[in-house]
């Protein structure tokens, strides 16, 4: 990492104060809308919207189905913040930049961080239209190097090894599966181990050959540098990744995927994923426990 792409604690803070002088909604349930997927913020009440282009400090989405708004608001009377779209290293944004808003979220008093996504599946059952809980994942980029913590460690937000086993919350995880068999939806849920890759561009078939023999269940271009961050700033973790197309893995295999195709995909699912979010959140105390 350059050193012109350190952010120093004040940044942040600077940041945080600003929106805590906008709003009167104190947090503790952050929640970062993946591509198509920031109708989520749909569901908030009382809300205060702000555009990324108005917050001090904050990067700019560029990607289409990111709308570039910060969202305060109420879910079953938890306050929740909520991202509609994300920032992604393919748009020449630096992982502190990406992963900017999650230690924004810390100093706001942010306690669990909700990630979703659009992804790509390789295992075989999976289905275009599934949603997958996210039980861990592979960094690819961050195993090259890319990571969002290189540089000097800010102690203020957590230590300088983070461990990362488990990171996806297993109470939060169990809730989920227990919510979609009282939606009766269980059979459109799956659960796996998500993998981020750099993008922009799809993958080739010798890549997701690779990927599947690894294990990986879904591939995507976000995710994991947010959660690297929550996780060192001791929040809890809950992930969904909705599987919006299946890689091609056959040299004989005619179909291809194309963002647009992503988006429409997303759009099908939006109801369940919202109320599956909605009630996840229902069932948090404040002090950032399950109930």
């Amino acid at each position: 990492m350059h050193r012109k792409d350190q952010i120093c604690h004040d940044d942040y803070q600077k940041t945080a104060s600003w929106l805590l002088s906008q709003t009167q909604h104190r947090p503790k349930v952050a929640i970062i809308c993946g591509s198509g997927l920031g109708m989520l913020a749909d569901a908030l009440k009382c809300q205060d919207s702000f555009p990324y282009s108005d917050i001090p400090g904050f990067p700019q989405s560029t990607v289409q189905g990111h709308a570039g708004k910060l969202v305060f608001g109420e879910l079953k009377g938890k306050t929740c913040v909520c991202m509609q779209g994300r920032f992604h290293m393919y748009e020449g944004h630096s992982l502190c930049k990406t992963t900017f808003p999650v230690r924004v979220f810390k100093l706001l008093g942010v306690e669990t961080l909700i990630v979703t996504n659009a992804a790509g599946s390789l295992a075989d059952s999976y289905q275009v239209g599934d949603i997958m809980i996210i039980k861990d994942h592979i960094n690819f980029p961050g195993l090259a190097g890319l990571n969002p913590l290189n540089g000097p460690n800010d102690d203020k937000f957590g230590p300088r090894f983070p461990p990362m086993s488990g990171v996806y919350d297993k109470d939060l995880r169990k809730i989920a599966f227990d919510l979609c068999k009282s939606m009766d939806v269980s059979q459109f849920v799956q659960e796996g181990v998500y993998c981020m890759v750099g993008g922009p561009n799809f993958e080739t078939i010798a890549e997701a050959r690779l990927l599947h023999r690894l294990g990986v269940d879904a591939v995507g271009m976000s995710t994991a540098p947010e959660v690297v961050v929550a996780t060192q700033c001791g929040m809890r973790v809950f992930g969904l990744s909705l599987i919006t197309n299946k890689l091609v893995k056959s040299y004989d295999d005619t179909e291809s995927v194309n963002h647009e195709a992503v988006l429409e995909v997303s759009k099908l699912r939006s109801q369940m994923l919202q109320t599956l979010v909605t009630e996840l959140v229902s069932r948090m105390d404040i002090n950032n426990n399950a109930v």
